[in-house]
C-alpha cells in the first residue's frame, strides 16, 4: 500500500474515533450546538441595542427595503454586523476541543500507544482535524439558520457567500492544528482546560463585536492585525454585510489577509504538531 493510501486510511480511522467520541458524549455535541445560539441571543439582543455601527442602520434599512424585509433598524444592522463575527468565533473555538482532546490522549497514554503502532503520524492528526471540521459544518449551518431568523441576510452573491463559508472552514481547520500543537505541548487535560480561558481574549480583542474605531490606538492596531479580525472582515465583505471603516492593511485587503493568516498558521503549527506527536516522551 502506498504512503498516500496509508495516510488516508489512518486519517479515516482517526476521524471515526473522534466522531464516535461525540456519539458517545451527546452532551458535548449539544453544547457545541447550543453555544452559537446563546451567543446570538446575548450579543444580538442584550448588547445590540447599546452598540452603534457606523452606517449599519442605514445599510440594513435600505437592504431590507430592497428585499422586502420589514422592520430593519439599528439593532437589525448590528446583527448583520455581528453574524460574521460569530461565524469567526465558531472557527476560533476549534482550538478548545482539539487542545483538550490532545492533552487528554497524552495524559491517558493513548498517544504513546498510537506512536508504538505502524501508523502515519500525520494521518492520525489529520483525521482529528477532519472530524472537527465535519462537526463545525453542522454548527455553522445551525448558526446561519439562527442568524436568518433574527434578521441577518446574505447581501452578496451565492459564489461570494460560498467563498465566505469556505474561508471560515479553512480558518477553523487552521485553528484545530493550533489546538493540537498546544494540547500536545501541555500534555495534561486539566492544564489544557485552564488554558482555554486564554482563547477568550483572543476572540474579544477583534472587530467581531464592536468597531475598532472606538478602541485606544494601540489596542485598535492589535485588534486589526488579529487573524480573526481579517476573517471577520472578509466575511462581511463577501456576505455584503455592514462593516466599520479601518485603515490597517488586513482590513483593506481582508480576503488575501485571511488566506495568508490561514496559510501561516497551517505551515507553522501543522509540522510542529506532527513532530511533537512523533517525539512525545523521547
Amino acid at each position: 500500500m502506498s504512503a498516500v493510501a496509508n495516510l488516508a486510511a489512518d486519517a479515516w480511522s482517526s476521524m471515526l474515533r473522534v466522531l464516535l467520541h461525540y456519539r458517545r458524549s451527546p452532551g458535548l455535541l449539544a453544547v457545541s450546538l447550543a453555544v452559537p445560539v446563546l451567543m446570538v441571543v446575548v450579543f444580538g439582543y442584550v448588547f445590540g441595542s447599546a452598540i452603534t455601527v457606523p452606517g449599519a442602520a442605514t445599510g440594513a434599512t435600505g437592504a431590507a427595503g430592497a428585499t422586502g424585509v420589514s422592520g430593519a433598524g439599528p439593532v437589525d444592522g448590528y446583527r448583520e454586523f455581528l453574524m460574521p463575527g460569530l461565524f469567526a468565533m465558531v472557527a476560533v473555538n476549534g482550538i478548545m476541543p482539539t487542545m483538550v482532546g490532545a492533552a487528554r490522549d497524552v495524559g491517558r497514554g493513548v498517544t504513546d500507544r498510537l506512536r508504538s503502532m505502524a501508523v502515519s503520524r500525520t494521518g492520525l492528526l489529520l483525521g482529528q482535524t477532519l472530524a472537527d471540521l465535519l462537526v463545525s459544518v453542522v454548527v455553522l449551518a445551525l448558526l446561519a439558520a439562527v442568524g436568518l431568523v433574527v434578521g441577518w441576510r446574505i447581501r452578496g452573491g451565492a459564489a461570494d457567500a460560498a467563498g465566505a463559508f469556505g474561508l471560515l472552514l479553512l480558518f477553523r481547520f487552521a485553528m484545530t492544528w493550533v489546538g493540537l500543537l498546544l494540547g500536545l505541548a501541555v500534555g495534561k487535560e486539566e492544564a489544557a482546560g485552564q488554558l482555554v480561558v486564554a482563547v477568550f481574549p483572543l476572540a474579544m480583542v477583534t472587530n467581531a463585536f464592536v468597531p475598532t474605531g472606538g478602541m485606544p490606538g494601540w489596542l485598535a492596531a492589535v485588534a486589526e492585525w488579529n487573524p480573526m479580525s481579517a476573517v471577520v472582515q472578509a466575511g462581511r465583505d463577501l456576505f455584503g454585510n455592514p462593516s466599520a471603516p479601518a485603515a490597517a492593511w488586513p482590513m483593506q485587503h481582508a480576503v488575501p489577509a485571511a488566506l495568508l493568516w490561514c496559510a501561516v498558521l497551517l505551515l507553522v503549527c501543522g509540522p510542529f504538531a506532527v513532530r511533537k506527536f512523533a517525539t512525545h516522551g523521547t
